[in-house]
């Protein structure tokens, strides 16, 4: 358990964490732990605006609080990933051109709409709920960044080949079987259910949006890559705090 801990939050996060083992066992336990380091982040992040709130700073400031939480704990890796996975899928190229894309440590304009508008409509969605009241921006966080890691976990299971033969994508792909990723994502399912059943009904809509966008990507790159990974994350979160925020 503390391998698979060390694993998950060594890789998933910025935080101090020596990852000690590099391995497909690791890889297996640290992915099914993911859930777990959103719960982390997510209870960060909505602490900082609730935060905001009590002192008296804006809905809309303490929306972009939230948001910026997460990209600091990842140091901006999920979001770019979700960019240069926006490219790779733009670029109409095969896959071996795709992928290089996506490699190249620039952004296109692919990249950076999706990357524009994924914020956009996360501040613009917490900032609604938190006009609401504090709690539901609190639980909308929390949701968000607990269903973007369980989204990952799915991309984990049997049957979901790496892109590249090397990086993180090819250091958990099929690492989990389709039982037990399939089982994380209905725990993630119930547990937001303890919310209310509309956030129980944002996770599943976050999931299903999460894998349209792997089913895109198997089919366009061959696989997945750690930057695929990231693209699933910020979906998923983006989805979720859409559904929260228009219910």
């Amino acid at each position: 358990m503390i391998t698979a801990l060390r694993f998950s939050f060594g890789t998933l996060t910025a935080l101090p964490v020596r990852v000690t083992r590099w391995d497909r066992t690791a890889a297996r336990g640290g992915m099914l732990a993911a859930p777990l380091v959103g719960l982390v982040v997510g209870l960060l992040a909505a602490g900082l605006g609730a935060l905001i709130l009590v002192l008296d700073g804006s809905a809309l400031l303490a929306a972009v609080a939230t948001v910026a939480v997460p990209a600091a704990l990842t140091r901006g890796l999920h979001l770019d990933g979700l960019a240069d996975t926006a490219d790779g899928l733009g670029s109409g190229k095969p896959a071996e051109d795709a992928l290089r894309i996506m490699k190249q440590s620039d952004i296109g304009p692919f990249g950076v709409l999706t990357l524009l508008f994924a914020l956009l409509a996360q501040i613009a969605a917490l900032s609604q709920l938190y006009a609401t009241g504090w709690a539901h921006g609190a639980v909308a966080a929390t949701v968000a960044a607990v269903v973007a890691r369980t989204a990952m976990t799915l991309a984990c299971r049997h049957g979901v080949p790496a892109a590249r033969p090397d990086g993180l994508g090819a250091a958990v792909a099929g690492v989990l079987g389709l039982r037990t990723a399939w089982a994380a994502a209905a725990v993630t399912v119930l547990a937001c259910a303890a919310a209310g059943l509309h956030a129980a009904l944002a996770a599943v809509a976050a999931l299903v949006c999460a894998e349209l966008l792997l089913r895109r990507c198997r089919a366009r790159f061959g696989g997945v890559t750690g930057d695929v990974f990231g693209a699933l994350s910020e979906l998923a979160a983006t989805a979720a705090l859409v559904v929260l925020a228009l219910g």
